[in-house]
C-alpha cells in the first residue's frame, strides 16, 4: 500500500494528526485526510484507513460497514502534545487543575497520560460536557488538548495545548502495515530523541533563567535601604538583606539556610517573627534604636517577609502621619493633566473643577460609569490646599450599612461583636486635615444618610458606642451615576443633605458627548499601555466615533487594550476592533425576552435588531427561539447555493444575538435532527432541512 486515508472528527484535529503523519511518510506515500463534520467521501477510499478515535470510529459506522476492512483499519491511541506543559511545571505541588475533554473517557486518558510520564504533583481533575460543575469550583486553572469551548466558565486561566496527537505505538503500527518500518526506523527514532532533547533544552534554558532572576533579586533587595528578611513558617531563611546583618551585629555571616531561631535570642522578637498568624507592625529597641518591625505571611509561597525600619530615620524624612497613610494607600494619585480632552464639554468640567478646587466647597460629583469621577476627585485634592493632608476613598456600593458605620464614624472598644480592642477611628478621623471621597453615594441608606448630613452640618462625628463627639476638618466630595434629583423626589434620597452636597457641583460629560476627545484620549492610553509606537487606521476611528460608549472612558481603554492583545503588529485595522457583544448596550436599548413557561430569561434583543419583532410574536411550542434562527439561517445558506456545515454556521451566526461555537452548533443541529427538522445524508452534502422545517419557514 502507498497511500494513507485519515479520518478525524474536527477539521482541527485532521490537520494536527496530518501534519504528525508528514513528519513520519516519505514522500512516495499519498495522504489524504477528512474531518468528519466537515465533508465525507461518496465511496470509501482505498489504502490504509486510519481513525483518529474509538468516537470517530463509531460516527463512520453509520456510513460505511468498517468491520470488512479490519485488516487496512486503525484506530489510533491518542497522547498530550507535551511540548505545550512547561508552565504545569512550576505550579504549586497539589494545584487543582481541570483537564477538559469532550468525553470521559477522552479526560481520563489525558490525566493518565500526564502521570505516566511524572506530571504527578498537581491535583488533575477530570471535566467534560454534563459533569456538575460544582464538585470542582475549587479548580481555577483549566488544562485542555484544543476543547477550550468546554471550558467551564468559573475557570480563570486556561492552557490550550492543542488537539491530542498520535502515539508512538500507533505510528509503529502505520509504518509496519505500509510495509516500510524497517526503512523507516532510523528516521523514527531521530524524531524521538529530537523531542526528548528538546524537552531537555527547554527545562534547562527554564533553570538558566530562574538563576538569573534569583541573582538579580537579590541585586535589588540589597540595595533596599531597609532591613528584609524572607524565611519559611520552620524559620529556615532564604532572602536576608546585608542591612539585617548589620542590625543584628551579625557580620558578613551568611544567612541563607539557617535558621531564624540560630541567630535572633530575644524571646519577644523571635515569638513576634515566628507567630504567622500575627500580621501586624510592632516596634522593638534594636542596637540601641528603635525599629519598627512589619511582618507578613505570603500563602501562596509559604513564606514570612519581616520588614526592619529604623523609626527616628523613617520620621526625619516624612511627616508621621503623611507616611503612614501614603504606606496604606490614603493618596490621591491624579492630577488635572490626567483628564485628558480639549472638547468644549470636558474644558467646562476641568475648568469649574480647579475653580472649586480652590475653595472648601463641598462637591457632589455626577456622572455615568466610567466617566472619571475619581479622577476628577483626585485631581481636585491635589490641586488644593489640602494636598498635603490624606485623600481617602469609600464606595458605598460595595459595603453593607452596618460596615459602613463602623469604616466612616469608627467604634469604641466593645461596641459590638468582633470590635477591635481599643476601639477603631473612622475614616473621617483619619482623613483630618485632608479630603474624603464618597463615591455612589446615590446607594447609601437612610440611616447613614442621617449620620453624614451631621457631619456636614456640625464638622464633627461620634463613633458607634461612644457619647463623644470628635470635631474633624474633612473636605467632602461624593460622586453619584444616579439621578439624586429623582431619587430625592421619590423619597429616597434626603433633601437637606443633597442641597449640602450640591454646594459646588460639576456634571462630568459621557463619552458619546465628547466623541471629538476619542482620538486624543487613544493616543494618551497608547502611551501609557504600550512601549512601541502604535498607528490606528482612519477607518477604526471612524469606526470608534460611531458607537455611543455607554461604558465611556473606561470601555474606551478596555477596547483598546483588548485591540493592542489581538493585533498581529504596531497597526490597528478594523480587523483588530472585537464583535459586537464586547461593548456595552445602554440600558434604554434593551428588551429583556422572557420564557412565560419558566419565568426565566430566554435572551437579551435589542430594539431595531433582526429578530426582535418575531422573538415577541412567539414560536412553535416544538422549537425555542434560537433553535428558529438557526433553521432561518441554514434555508438562508442552502438558498446561496452554499453547503452547510458545522464551521460555516458558526460562522454565520457570528454577531448575532445567537453566537455560538462550532461545539454548540454540533450540539443544536443534533436537537433539531431529534425534532425532525434537519436530515442528515452521506456524502457531500451538508446540513439539510425538512420537509418539516420547509413547511415551518415557508
Amino acid at each position: 500500500m502507498n497511500k494513507v486515508v485519515l479520518f478525524a472528527g474536527t477539521d482541527q484535529t485532521r490537520e494536527t494528526l496530518a501534519s504528525q503523519l508528514k513528519e513520519y511518510l516519505p514522500d512516495y506515500i499519498e495522504l489524504s485526510s477528512f474531518a468528519i463534520d466537515e465533508y465525507l467521501p461518496e465511496q470509501l477510499p482505498d489504502g490504509l484507513i486510519v481513525i483518529s478515535s474509538r468516537l470517530a470510529y463509531e460516527e463512520l459506522l453509520e456510513f460505511w460497514d468498517l468491520d470488512k476492512i479490519s485488516s487496512r483499519l486503525i484506530i489510533a491511541r491518542r497522547t498530550i502534545d507535551f511540548d505545550a506543559l512547561d508552565e504545569l511545571f512550576f505550579l504549586p505541588e497539589g494545584s487543582p487543575v481541570i483537564f477538559v475533554n469532550d468525553v470521559k473517557e477522552a479526560a481520563i486518558n489525558g490525566i493518565e497520560a500526564l502521570e505516566e510520564v511524572g506530571l504527578d504533583h498537581l491535583e488533575l481533575i477530570p471535566f467534560y460536557p454534563g459533569l456538575d460543575e460544582n464538585e470542582i469550583q475549587e479548580a481555577r486553572l483549566a488544562l485542555t488538548p484544543g476543547e477550550v469551548d468546554k471550558v467551564p466558565g468559573f475557570v480563570e486561566e486556561v492552557i490550550d495545548i492543542g488537539p491530542r496527537l498520535m502515539d508512538y505505538t500507533t505510528i509503529v503500527s502505520i509504518l509496519n502495515s505500509l510495509g516500510i518500518l524497517e526503512n523507516q526506523a532510523n528516521r523514527f527514532s531521530n524524531k524521538y530523541l529530537q523531542k526528548i532533547i528538546k524537552m531537555g533544552k527547554k527545562l534547562a534554558h527554564s533553570a538558566r533563567e530562574i538563576n538569573r532572576l534569583n541573582s538579580q533579586l537579590n541585586q535589588i533587595i540589597n540595595g533596599l535601604n531597609e532591613a528584609v528578611l524572607v524565611y519559611n513558617p520552620e524559620g529556615k531563611i532564604s532572602v536576608a538583606t546585608g542591612q539585617v546583618r548589620e542590625l543584628l551585629d551579625l557580620g558578613d555571616k551568611d544567612l541563607q539556610g539557617r535558621a531564624v531561631q540560630d541567630i535572633i535570642y530575644r524571646k519577644d522578637l523571635l515569638s513576634f517573627l515566628m507567630n504567622i498568624e500575627q500580621e501586624e507592625k510592632e516596634i522593638f529597641a534594636l542596637g540601641g534604636t528603635s525599629t519598627s518591625v512589619n511582618k507578613f505571611y505570603l500563602s501562596e509561597s509559604d513564606n514570612i517577609i519581616a520588614v526592619f525600619q529604623n523609626v527616628q530615620e523613617t520620621l526625619a524624612n516624612n511627616r508621621q502621619l503623611k507616611q503612614d497613610l501614603i504606606n496604606r494607600g490614603y493618596y490621591a494619585r491624579y492630577t488635572f493633566k490626567d483628564i485628558i480632552g480639549t472638547s468644549n464639554k470636558i474644558k467646562k468640567a476641568r475648568r469649574v473643577a480647579k475653580k472649586l478646587a480652590e475653595t472648601e466647597l463641598t462637591i457632589l460629583l455626577e456622572g455615568e460609569t466610567g466617566t472619571g469621577k475619581e479622577l476628577f476627585a483626585g485631581a481636585i485634592h491635589n490641586a488644593s490646599n489640602r494636598r498635603e493632608g490624606p485623600f481617602l476613598a469609600v464606595n458605598f456600593s460595595a459595603l453593607h450599612d452596618d460596615l459602613i458605620e463602623s469604616e466612616l464614624f469608627g467604634y469604641e472598644e466593645g461596641a459590638f461583636t468582633g470590635a477591635k480592642k481599643g476601639g477603631k477611628a473612622g475614616l473621617f478621623e483619619q482623613a483630618e486635615s485632608g479630603t474624603i471621597f464618597l463615591d455612589e453615594i446615590g446607594d447609601v441608606s437612610k440611616k447613614v444618610q442621617a449620620r453624614l448630613l451631621r457631619v456636614l452640618q456640625e464638622k464633627e462625628v461620634m463613633r458607634i458606642g461612644s457619647n463623644e463627639i470628635k470635631p474633624v476638618d474633612v473636605r467632602i466630595i461624593a460622586a453619584t451615576n444616579k439621578n439624586i434629583a429623582s431619587l430625592v423626589e421619590a423619597g429616597e434620597f434626603r433633601q437637606d443633605l443633597y442641597y449640602r452636597l450640591k454646594t459646588g457641583y460639576i456634571r462630568i460629560p459621557p463619552l458619546r458627548e465628547r466623541k471629538g476627545d476619542i482620538r486624543e484620549l487613544l493616543d494618551y492610553f497608547i502611551e501609557i499601555e504600550s512601549a512601541h509606537k502604535i498607528e490606528i487606521t482612519n477607518e477604526v476611528i471612524d469606526e470608534l466615533l460611531s458607537y455611543n460608549w455607554y461604558g465611556n472612558v473606561r470601555e474606551l481603554k478596555n477596547i483598546l487594550n483588548y485591540m493592542l492583545a489581538v493585533s498581529d503588529d504596531n497597526y490597528l485595522t478594523l480587523e483588530d476592533i472585537p464583535d459586537p457583544g464586547f461593548f456595552q448596550i445602554g440600558s434604554q436599548e434593551k428588551s429583556r425576552v422572557f420564557d412565560d413557561s419558566t419565568g426565566l430569561e430566554d435572551s437579551v434583543v435589542v430594539k431595531g435588531s433582526p429578530g426582535y419583532a418575531k422573538s415577541l410574536a412567539g414560536l412553535n411550542n416544538d422549537l425555542n427561539k434560537e433553535e428558529l434562527y438557526i433553521l432561518k439561517k441554514i434555508k438562508e445558506i442552502r438558498a446561496e447555493g452554499d453547503l452547510v456545515g458545522r464551521k460555516t454556521l458558526a460562522e454565520s451566526l457570528k454577531g448575532s444575538e445567537y453566537e455560538l461555537t462550532e461545539y454548540q452548533v454540533r450540539n443544536r443541529l443534533v436537537n433539531l435532527e431529534d425534532k425532525g427538522y434537519l436530515e442528515r445524508k452521506r456524502g457531500r452534502h451538508g446540513t439539510l432541512l425538512s420537509g418539516k422545517a420547509k413547511k415551518l419557514l415557508n
